[in-house]
């Protein structure tokens, strides 16, 4: 079954259109990569699936709810859990706060942290009371991640969640999201630029281009004469 259907959808900041007449399916579990340069629009369509672009027209489903209109809150509470890129932790608020306010969005009204989400990212248990913006910049995308996954979410959407992060936790990320697909069916949506995990990891990719779909594919069709000739800088 589809999870998330786009059909034909374009999305805008004022009149102009960022993301142009894009198509594509996410099926429960599935593992979707979003690769493309800088500036083709990566970002814009995460945002519009989030409903956090200025409007946005064609078809968007999400449980074969149609969610076009829908806020950014009622999307959340659907199932959707958003890492945008800079994380937008709270700083003034400890660990524990931070992550507690990922269960608002439960629909069963648990404010219970769940204990794999210490399982997967253990210096979160660690410094529990400590304030979000005392933590490293890798152990904020940790919570970010865990804040989205505290609202029990069908399916995770990243925005570049390795971007500036020292190696030792990029791994430990890159295991968590797999472990999240793989071992717990969570449905991924991904941007990212690490194209060897993205064909390590990924069921299925689409390639983006000034705002439009440039190709899409199963991993094993993101060869290196598709990396050379989208992908490269």
């Amino acid at each position: 079954m589809d999870i998330l259907q786009a059909e034909n959808l374009y999305s805008y900041y004022g009149k102009s259109p960022v993301i142009q007449d894009i198509s594509f399916k996410v099926k429960e579990g599935q593992f979707l990569s979003v690769l493309g340069r800088n500036g083709v629009g990566k970002t814009t369509l995460l945002k519009t699936i989030m409903g956090l672009t200025d409007h946005a027209t064609g078809g968007l489903l999400f449980n074969g709810k149609d969610i076009l209109t829908a806020k950014t809150h009622e999307r959340a509470k659907l199932g959707i859990g958003y890492i945008p890129q800079g994380r937008e932790i709270i700083a003034n608020l400890t660990v524990r706060e931070n992550i507690v306010m990922g269960t608002y969005a439960r629909k069963d009204g648990k404010r219970d942290i769940p204990e794999y989400l210490f399982d997967m990212f253990p210096i979160l248990r660690e410094f529990l009371n400590r304030r979000g913006g005392d933590l490293s910049g890798g152990q904020q995308q940790q919570l970010a991640i865990a804040r989205a996954l505290a609202m029990d979410p069908k399916l995770l959407i990243l925005d570049e969640p390795t971007e500036g992060i020292q190696p030792n936790v990029v791994k430990q990320i890159e295991e968590a999201i797999v472990h999240l697909n793989k071992e717990r069916g969570l449905g991924v949506i991904l941007v990212e630029q690490n194209i060897p995990f993205a064909r390590a990891s990924s069921d299925r990719f689409i390639v983006m281009d000034k705002g439009r779909v440039a190709m899409t594919g199963g991993k094993d069709d993101l060869t290196d004469e598709v990396v050379n000739e989208h992908l490269t800088f």
